[in-house]
């Protein structure tokens, strides 16, 4: 994969998508009034949909449930790249103020999805006016990044995205509060954590709480748990390894005079490496049942395995940062991004196909308004510069002079 420019081909400038800024940004803030989770996508999907009707792809819709797929084709090439965005929000209660809130009480783009949505419609809408690319183009408008499991990612590619949609290397994009606007930003190999969630349930004898000694306390149980399971990452994981245990809830009790039957805890395992995630599982386990036997409790545990790890493949990841450098700078790309802890289900696409997974950044100024925080918000100023990115890259990989 060469995808040199021929000598008289021209590619996509943010000078070139700066006409579209008002129309992405007020496309932007309609989605993000219009929050929709996971697998419920309907009315998004939709508004994609005829977008992409209007700019003459040929569209599916459908797909694992809600998800879209917009295929265009230009030339005579046989080459096929496929770009991603997620459209689910999260169950979370806006608490901005500003014109184009969440009109949805308890749901909102607290994770940037409306950007991302966009971003790629704006592309879509350039690059179908200019057709300046020789090959096939899939814009894959994916369900439910935000479930965590049996997500909208691992449902595409199971039910068969890349037989009904062959892409020879797929990419994503997703926005990161608290690095410069613009800022485009990735690695090679692995980047995002696999993400393993972990539910708990340490049983006893309820009782009165004026007499624990007729009782067998869960809560303690639950205690001596989590601070057990501190040790793990500590003394288990070795130093130049990564991997993070959160105890997220903690659920026993309704009075305080009254010693509950159970406790519930809720944990959050990260993990780049496959040994280390096992090893995780096994201290974890182990933990948790000899904890609560030695204080004659009992413990059930469901262990439910996430996301596996995004990892970007070298190639691809060096064609994508050499992209970003020709748009906005050396300066303005870092090809050396620090591992991320988060999880993301593209890693679903990238274990079918090639690619990377590019970050962009969100604004410093969002450092207290983190993904999933209810006072984020998308950075508008991205839009211009995510749609001209996403242009370029395929008319670097599917160059319209036929260089291969």
């Amino acid at each position: 994969m060469d995808n040199t420019m021929t000598k008289n081909q021209r590619c996509a400038t943010l000078a070139d998508l700066e006409p579209l800024r008002a129309e992405l940004i007020a496309l932007r803030r309609r989605f993000h009034q219009h929050p929709e989770l996971a697998f419920e996508e309907q009315h998004t999907a939709g508004t994609i949909a005829a977008l992409l009707t209007e700019h003459g792809y040929q569209v599916t819709t459908g797909v694992a449930g809600t998800g879209v797929v917009g295929t265009l084709r230009a030339g005579c090439s046989t080459r096929a790249i496929g770009l991603r965005a997620d459209m689910d929000a999260l169950p979370i209660h806006e608490e901005n103020t500003f014109d184009h809130v969440s009109r949805q009480p308890g749901k909102m783009h607290a994770c940037g999805h409306d950007g991302h949505m966009t971003m790629l419609l704006g592309a879509a809408q350039y690059l179908a006016s200019t057709r300046c690319f020789d090959g096939t183009l899939h814009l894959i408008f994916q369900p439910a990044e935000e479930r965590g499991f049996d997500s909208g990612g691992q449902r595409m590619v199971n039910a068969g995205l890349f037989e009904q949609f062959p892409c020879d290397a797929v990419f994503a994009m997703h926005n990161h509060p608290g690095k410069p606007v613009g800022r485009l930003m990735s690695r090679g190999g692995e980047f995002m954590a696999a993400g393993d969630r972990v539910f708990i349930t340490v049983r006893g004898v309820g009782g009165h709480a004026a007499r624990p000694h007729l009782a067998q306390d869960p809560v303690v149980g639950a205690a001596s748990i989590i601070m057990a399971l501190q040790t793990v990452v500590a003394r288990n994981v070795p130093p130049d390894q990564t991997a993070v245990i959160t105890i997220g809830t903690v659920q026993g009790g309704k009075a305080l005079n009254v010693i509950p039957a159970e406790v519930k805890l809720g944990l959050s395992v990260r993990s780049f490496d496959p040994a280390i995630r096992s090893l995780l599982r096994r201290r974890i386990t182990d933990i948790v049942q000899l904890q609560a036997a030695s204080l004659g409790l009992s413990a059930e545990i469901d262990y439910v395995e996430g996301y596996p790890v995004v990892k970007n493949s070298e190639r691809e990841t060096a064609f994508a940062l050499r992209v970003a450098a020709e748009l906005v700078g050396e300066e303005n790309v870092d090809g050396n991004m620090d591992l991320l802890t988060g999880s993301e289900d593209f890693a679903y696409m990238l274990q079918a196909r090639p690619g990377c997974l590019v970050r962009i950044g969100n604004g410093e100024a969002q450092i207290d308004k983190m993904l999933h925080n209810p006072g984020y918000d998308f950075n508008d100023e991205n839009l211009v510069t995510g749609a001209a990115y996403w242009s370029r890259l395929v008319e670097r990989f599917l160059p319209a002079g036929g260089a291969q």
